[in-house]
This record gives structure tokens, sequence and C-alpha cells, in this order.
């Protein structure tokens, strides 16, 4: 059964992590049968320790802290596992929350003549890229690349998260803002950001790759991606469209989405 929603489903936001890897792979398999023969398409990953609070104490998901049932202690007469300061057992396990490095991946597009020359990066915003420290990361890591003559493509497909941070310096008019967008910067053109709204009522759109300055952009259709990863998850049979979409939608739009889950018997 397919996605009750034309475009993005916002319902998979609660799933980010599998939804994420899964277009990362996905968008590289599908620009490898598209790129010219000497380009190819690549999944590379970064590894990035998060934290549960942003600068200022803001909310954010900087850090994955994984809670592992395998990892205990078992309470003993020594007082370990006790609570702090009071010498008194809580229960008969403490279980340890194992801090682990989140690992990001991002798709290059690389270019194999003479070596192997990066030519373009595409990412797959997070939330924790639209907040805090990740966010200044990110930025900083997308400007290192423009520096070095590397095409930089974000395509925001979360709501979670300030992306009129991420968009700056630039600002959005109003017309075209969007609940979801991809925003391309080309080195050759420094002082401007190319902006592909992606409305949530619409299908998500064909967008176009930036190459080198003597290839046509190769396009790569997201409707497909974020379809068969809906396909291959199986989310028609664990997503419950019952409980509130997070974050959740404004009036109108909630009033959209309840119609299309209605019409498609998922209520």
């Amino acid at each position: 059964m397919p996605s009750p929603f034309p475009g993005m489903d916002p319902y998979l936001e609660r799933h980010w992590g599998d939804v994420h890897a899964k277009l990362v792979t996905y968008a590289s398999d599908e620009l490898n049968t598209r790129l010219p023969p000497d380009l190819i398409a690549r999944v590379e990953e970064r590894t990035a320790i998060e934290s549960d609070m942003g600068e200022e104490g803001a909310s954010s998901s900087r850090r994955t802290v994984i809670p592992d049932a395998r990892v205990f202690e078992a309470v003993s007469e020594n007082g370990a596992g006790t609570a702090a300061g009071a010498g008194v057992a809580l229960a008969p396990y403490r279980l340890v929350l194992i801090d682990e490095p989140a690992t990001e991946h991002f798709v290059e597009i690389i270019d194999t003549r003479g070596g192997e020359r990066l030519v373009t990066v595409l990412e797959f915003v997070s939330p924790a890229n639209k907040i805090g420290k990740g966010l200044k990361a990110f930025v900083n890591k997308r400007e290192e690349l423009l520096a070095g003559g590397v095409n930089f493509v974000e395509i925001d497909l979360v709501r979670h998260g300030d992306w009129e941070q991420l968009f700056l310096p630039h600002a959005c008019p109003v017309h075209v803002r969007s609940e979801y967008r991809v925003v391309i910067r080309v080195p050759m053109d420094p002082l401007a950001v190319w902006v592909q709204p992606a409305p949530l009522r619409e299908p998500l759109p064909t967008i176009n790759i930036p190459l080198r300055s003597t290839d046509d952009p190769c396009p790569l259709p997201l409707q497909p991606l974020i379809d068969k990863v809906y396909q291959n998850s199986r989310y028609e049979r664990t997503l419950n469209y019952r409980k509130p979409c997070e974050p959740p939608l404004d009036a109108s739009d909630s009033a959209w989405a309840n119609e299309m889950l209605a019409a498609a018997g998922r209520q």
C-alpha cells in the first residue's frame, strides 16, 4: 500500500534515521544510472558526537544516546547501583546509557579522470543540521567545500529545526517558501543560491544536480526515492496515522492531511 500523501509523508519524520539512510543509498544508486561515464556517485560517511541540549539549553538532537539493555549492572550488597547519596537500591538492575557517535551519510559525485576529484556533495538535511552547534558545523563544512570548488546540494525533507538559519546569509521570499525545499550552491555563482520549493501537498520534484562546468545538470527525481523508502521499509504496517503529526502541522495542512488519510482509509 502506498503512502496516502502525494509527496513527502510528514509522518515519516518520526523515523528519520532509517529514512535518511535509505534516501542516501537510493539517491546514489539512481545518480549512477544517469551520470556521465567518467563520474560516479558514492555514499560517504562522517562521525559526529551529538548531544541532547543545544546552545543555551535549546532542545537538540546533536547527541544520540543509545540505551543498550545488554549493558547493565546488578544491584550488589556494597551499594553498587544505588541512588546517588541515598544508598538505597531503586530497582534490581541499573541500566547504563551508552554514548555512541552518530554516523551521518551523504552522497559524493567524483570525477574519475586523472584521479578522484570531488565534484558535488548531496546532503539530505537532518534536524541536527539545523540546530545549535550542529548547524554551525554544517555551515562550516558547506563553506569549506564551496571554497574548494565543490557544488553543494541540500535536500531538506524534515520540518524540525531552523531552516531559515541554514539558509543564511540569504533571505527566502514569501512566495518561495514551502514545507520542504532543495537549496543548491555552486562555486561559480558564489553570491546566489538556487532554490527548488517542495510543498507538502505536491509530489516531490525532480531536481537538477550540478556537475562540472562542461556537463549538463543531472536530473534526480525525489518522489520515487521516498516512495521506495516507504515501500521497502514497510511503513504502511507501522506508521500510526491516528497519532498527531510531529512536528504539528498548521490548522489548514492538518485538515488537508486528515482528508487525505480518510480518503485512503488510514484513520
